[in-house]
C-alpha cells in the first residue's frame, strides 16, 4: 500500500471537539477518518473545488451518520477561497495536492488565515513518482521544499514516513 491514511491521521492527535479543515479533500478519505476521531463536538470542513467530489464526500457522511463534516466549494490557493471564518480551526490537512497546486503561497497564506495560532498543519505528500502513480517525477513537491515553503509561518513539530512513497509533516502555526 502507498499511504495508509488510518497510520496517517494517528501521526496527527485528533482529539474530541477539534475543528478541522481537509484542504483539496478530494475522495474524502481523511475527511471521514478525522470526522469519527473529532466526534460529535467536533467539525470538519472539506473543501475541493471539484463539486462531484464534494457530492461524494456528503452523500457518504450521510451514510454514515456524520453530521459533523461541511463540505465547502472553494477555491484553496486564494485568501478566502475557503469560505472558512479566519483564526477557527485546530488543524489542516493537506494530503497529495501540493505537487497539483499553482500558486502554493496563496495556499500558504490561506492555510495561515483560517488556522488558529498554534494550529496544526498536516501534509502528506509524494517523495517519486511510481509505477505511473502520482505525479509525473518534474511535479513532485519534495520534503525540503515542503519545508521551505512554510517556513516563515510555521514550525516544525515532526516528521513522519506516510508510506513507501510518501512523506508526512506536522506544523504549527507561529
Amino acid at each position: 500500500m502507498f499511504s495508509d491514511p488510518k497510520k496517517n491521521i494517528e501521526q496527527f492527535a485528533l482529539h474530541s471537539g477539534m475543528i478541522i479543515a481537509d484542504l483539496g479533500a478530494g475522495s474524502g478519505f481523511y475527511t471521514a477518518l478525522t470526522a469519527t476521531a473529532v466526534g460529535d463536538l467536533g467539525k470538519v470542513y472539506a473543501v475541493d473545488v471539484q463539486k462531484e467530489l464534494l457530492t461524494h464526500i456528503k452523500n457518504e457522511a450521510n451514510k454514515n451518520h456524520h453530521q459533523n463534516i461541511e463540505v465547502i466549494w472553494g477555491d484553496i490557493e486564494k485568501l478566502n477561497g475557503t469560505k472558512i471564518k479566519a483564526s477557527c480551526v485546530d488543524g489542516a490537512i493537506a494530503s497529495n495536492i501540493l505537487f497539483q497546486l499553482e500558486d502554493r503561497k496563496g495556499f500558504c497564506a490561506e492555510v495561515k488565515r483560517i488556522l488558529k495560532v498554534g494550529g496544526k498543519l498536516f501534509v502528506i505528500d509524494w517523495t517519486d513518482s511510481f509505477g505511473g502513480l502520482g505525479p509525473q517525477q518534474s511535479s513532485v513537491f519534495s520534503l525540503a521544499d515542503c519545508k521551505a515553503l512554510f517556513a516563515s509561518d510555521f514550525i516544525i513539530e515532526k516528521e513522519f514516513i506516510a508510506g513507501a512513497h510518501h512523506y508526512g509533516i506536522v506544523f504549527s502555526k507561529k
